[in-house]
């Protein structure tokens, strides 16, 4: 069996200046299969046009990966600050590594591969902030690995969160027109219905919308907001918190001007509901919206952190560390990160002109 995939895709808009966007991207973790999609997904010659490539991370891990790839022509060059332009065929790459040669052990979780790693996520954030690209990619990262190193994060999305001052940042996941937001992210089942108020759906929505407009240019966005319990709590029987929450919540919602509809089944949502009149829908917790989404796109959805005042975009898969350094990984995922990273900047920076 296979389930049919949403393929409808924006147009990228022309960037402001005629230039190329210049987008940082982390290598992820060494250990895993982020350094292998970046490289096959910069081996396709129809993203150089649009985009200028900066590598943050290790030259050394690069290049073992490059040679389980077979792609010995590979000329890397290392740079103290970002280049305005990367020659054909070539990478531009700022080293974090503290060593010359941090190690590769293809599968392995170490404290060594998440602090690399997340030295990579700082450096990346810190360019965006000063201005000197215009987005970031994240390859995976293991949060085994980054816990290790002592960074007490549960992953990309809060870690940037902070580093970029953003109080409630909301993970999208996009796959064309497809759009997924949630109210709960990386928190166990067991808490969510105390995390679910009036209040956080509601922060929830107006981050969606202001996204949706500036990042999506979507003029006027409607909303889909999914149940809590089954069947939509069927009035009553499974749980109370879509009458005494969500109702509430979405009433407030249209009060300040948003479209929304809700609260909806979640599996007759998915089921029947994704060729209807919607710019994006609001799931109550991570599995809701994230295991349908990715049954749906998972060889080409992308993680997009909606709510920062820079661009971030991260393929929806993880380290993959099974089969790291086999050269089986599919970089789809990867390579919709960077076109989407790539469009929602030339997004803003459209709006801010216009404004």
């Amino acid at each position: 069996m296979r389930i049919q995939r949403p393929t409808f895709q924006r147009p990228e808009p022309p960037a402001p200046n005629g230039g190329a966007t210049r987008v940082a991207i982390t290598l992820g973790d060494p250990n895993g299969i982020g350094p292998e999609v970046v490289l096959k997904s910069l081996h396709d010659p129809s993203l150089v046009p649009s985009m200028t490539p900066v590598l943050i991370g290790s030259a050394h891990v690069l290049r073992v990966h490059a040679d389980v790839l077979g792609f010995s022509d590979l000329d890397i060059h290392v740079v103290d600050e970002v280049p305005d332009e990367v020659p054909h065929g070539d990478v531009a790459l700022l080293d974090v590594a503290e060593a010359d040669d941090p190690p590769v052990t293809f599968g392995a979780t170490t404290a060594e591969a998440g602090r690399l790693a997340m030295r990579a996520v700082e450096r990346a954030v810190d360019e965006c902030l000063e201005g000197t690209v215009d987005a970031m990619a994240t390859a995976p990262i293991s949060k085994a690995a980054i816990n290790e190193a002592g960074y007490d994060v549960p992953g990309h999305t809060e870690f940037i969160a902070r580093r970029t001052g953003s109080a409630k940042p909301t993970m999208m996941m996009v796959a064309g027109g497809l759009r997924v937001g949630l109210v709960t992210g990386h928190v166990s089942v067991a808490e969510v219905p105390s995390l679910i108020t009036e209040e956080a759906i509601l922060e929830k929505l107006r981050v969606l919308d202001a996204s949706l407009r500036r990042d999506f240019a979507i003029e006027d966005p409607k909303v889909a907001v999914l149940s809590l319990n089954p069947h939509a709590g069927e009035a009553g029987a499974f749980g109370q918190e879509e009458d005494e929450v969500i109702v509430p919540a979405l009433e407030a919602a249209r009060q300040e001007g948003f479209r929304v509809e809700g609260p909806l089944a979640a599996d007759g949502y998915f089921a029947t509901q994704l060729d209807a009149d919607y710019d994006a829908v609001l799931a109550m917790y991570h599995d809701q919206g994230l295991v349908p989404f990715k049954a749906l796109a998972f060889d080409h959805g992308v993680n997009y952190t909606a709510g920062l005042p820079i661009v971030r975009t991260s393929p929806d898969h993880g380290t993959a560390h099974g089969i790291a350094g086999k050269g089986m990984a599919l970089p789809g995922s990867m390579r919709s990160a960077l076109e989407l990273a790539v469009a929602v900047s030339r997004h803003r920076q459209q709006t801010e002109a216009s404004a």
